[in-house]
């Protein structure tokens, strides 16, 4: 996909600069937008009985929506909040099918992404019925070792699904 086409719609981004821990939607919110990330990290995160629960990381260069609720006008099931100060590009839910109308190239770049977010979920899934910590975490450092440079180990044990003190014995093995 070439950037200058996404270039043509500029126009229709809001650049914000945001200082950490900026929450950008709450869980029962309808997502109005979607961000791209021009710098800093973004973090998806659900309430489980009070127990903050962190579902995805976005970087630099990646774009993220609460989709359920962004496509669908319905409450999110997710948090969206950075998690460092960021500088991100928004875009309304009109502007952007008004983009995805525009252009064939972008919609089957969108649809593309689409599909392999779903797979990553897919895999994300079948990691945290059948893989231990352990696992989960190896797997991290090989996919995403950036995130371990940059994102607070609170933050990646809620991730993994394991205790700060689990991840921390985890760490301290390897």
């Amino acid at each position: 996909m070439n950037i200058n086409e996404w270039n043509e719609f500029s126009h229709l981004f809001k650049r914000q600069t945001i200082s950490a821990k900026t929450t950008l939607l709450r869980e029962g919110q309808i997502s109005k937008n979607a961000y791209f990330i021009e710098k800093g990290c973004l973090r998806i995160w659900f309430n489980n009985n009070g127990k903050d629960v962190t579902f995805q990381f976005f970087l630099e260069g990646e774009g993220v929506s609460l989709i359920e609720s962004f496509r669908t006008s319905q409450p999110s099931l997710f948090c969206l909040e950075s998690i460092e100060p960021c500088v991100i590009h928004s875009i309304s839910k009109r502007d952007f099918q008004f983009i995805l109308d525009s252009s064939p190239r972008i919609k089957k770049y969108v649809e593309e992404h689409t599909f392999q977010r779903l797979v990553y979920y897919q895999r994300l899934f079948l990691s945290r019925i059948k893989d231990n910590p352990q696992k989960r975490y190896e797997e991290l450092i090989k996919q995403r070792p950036e995130i371990l440079e940059r994102i607070p180990l609170h933050y990646i044990a809620s991730y993994l699904g394991i205790t700060p003190v689990s991840l921390s014995r985890i760490r301290n093995r390897r």
